[in-house]
């Protein structure tokens, strides 16, 4: 199995190309489904000179209205900066359109631009996400409950309760904000006492803890495929690297995030061998036969579609099959 993310980053590229992306984003999408694909993830970020997608539920809609089973993830969107009455009212509409195939992961966000553009105070932001937390949550249960008070978001979600929503970050707030709400938390990386902090406020909220992930860094996040490693690092290099300094200049190095790189070349990018990497084949279907799925970027850092699409099609045509004959012809 693999995912796919996309953020779409399109770094110097004119409309025209940034449009080419966002229709090969959504293509790959359609492609993949019934071929591997576990999910797709579409993230979000603001006022970056990237282009860096601010919409994720535009294109995730896009992807679902063109897909029939594929798990989408909304992931992270920044939930402070979201008005909650029309956010629930999109994740419900989104709700019948997927069928129920969209889930969310809320976060805070971690640049103060993000927040200066909306007008908001960025010290503020824990206080946002609780508050608007708290009104995305009951939005969702009184537009389940057909005896809700006068005046309600409407329609009635396609999914009992509302679309599936979990809480992302890395520090211990985030956790417990995920605890106490009855949320699952999805760590984007590792700080001492995570996992205790999100039982913990779980059981004080009176809710069962649920599934707590908290990858560890270096994990390999941005993959592509090539048994030719020169080839490969010359085709992607340079658009792993450019995603690589990107979140280095926004997270300042920070060592315990597990997306991150720290090279700052593409030959030393190689040799770190991280969160950014250009697999073999065999060491694609070892690392599905011990971490379950292939976290695949096919666009990532601008990568042009053309090659996008070459390694993406290379994990289908040649990972997948030994994939499948290791567990005895079920991928």
């Amino acid at each position: 199995m693999y995912t796919m993310r996309f953020d779409l980053r399109v770094p110097g590229m004119t409309p025209a190309q940034i449009a080419s992306q966002y229709e090969t984003a959504i293509e790959m999408a359609e492609w993949a489904e019934g071929k591997g694909c576990a999910a797709v993830m579409v993230s979000e970020h603001h006022a970056s000179p990237d282009g860096y997608l601010p919409t994720p539920i535009i294109i995730a809609t896009a992807m679902a209205v063109r897909t029939k089973n594929l798990p989408i993830v909304v992931g992270a969107a920044l939930l402070p900066l979201y008005d909650p009455v029309r956010l629930v009212e999109e994740m419900i509409v989104l709700d019948h359109l997927s069928r129920g195939r969209v889930s969310y992961i809320f976060g805070i966000g971690y640049r103060p631009a993000e927040y200066e553009l909306f007008g908001l105070p960025y010290d503020d932001r824990g206080r946002l996400a609780d508050e608007k937390l708290a009104a995305v949550l009951d939005g969702l249960k009184a537009a389940s409950d057909p005896n809700a008070a006068d005046p309600h978001v409407t329609p009635q979600p396609f999914t009992a309760g509302g679309p599936k929503i979990s809480w992302g970050g890395a520090t211990k707030v985030a956790a417990r904000r995920a605890g106490r709400n009855g949320l699952d938390f999805f760590g984007s990386g590792t700080t001492p006492g995570l996992e205790d902090a999100y039982i913990t406020a779980a059981k004080e909220a009176g809710h069962e803890p649920g599934q707590c992930m908290v990858p560890e860094p270096r994990t390999p996040m941005s993959v592509y495929v090539n048994d030719d490693q020169d080839a490969g690092w010359a085709d992607v290099g340079p658009y792993l690297l450019h995603d690589v300094l990107m979140y280095s200049e926004w997270n300042d190095d920070a060592q315990n995030i597990a997306s991150l790189s720290y090279s700052k070349d593409v030959d030393g990018l190689r040799a770190e061998r991280g969160a950014h990497c250009v697999f073999t084949v065999d060491e694609a279907v070892q690392h599905i036969g011990t971490n379950f799925v292939l976290p695949l970027h096919p666009l990532c850092g601008g990568c042009p579609p053309e090659i996008g699409w070459a390694y993406l099609r290379r994990v289908v045509d040649e990972v997948m099959p030994r994939v499948a004959e290791s567990q005895g012809g079920a991928a």
